[in-house]
């Protein structure tokens, strides 16, 4: 869970699976977004994939990312059960 936490305390990557909540997109459509690099883009993808709280698959020279709804309800179950 610590990796999670981390994953989602910069702004940028939070921004990145925002974008990413409307469907998969690839990393040059994820990148139009930003006015960073690209090998910062793929450093927060890359944070991200080890989180588990985005998917990337590929796809021909691309690799799509998209949320991982799964890590997401695990999230939102561990919140809920923080609540007394």
């Amino acid at each position: 869970m610590r990796n999670i936490w981390e994953a989602l305390s910069d702004s940028t990557r939070r921004e990145i699976l925002s974008i990413l909540k409307n469907g998969e997109l690839s990393a040059g459509e994820i990148h139009t977004h930003f006015d960073i690099t690209k090998p910062s883009l793929s450093h927060h993808l890359s944070i991200l994939k080890e989180a588990n709280v985005v998917n990337a698959k590929k796809n021909g020279q691309n690799i799509i990312y998209s949320l991982n709804l799964v890590a997401f309800n695990e999230i939102i179950q561990y919140i809920r059960g923080l609540k007394k």
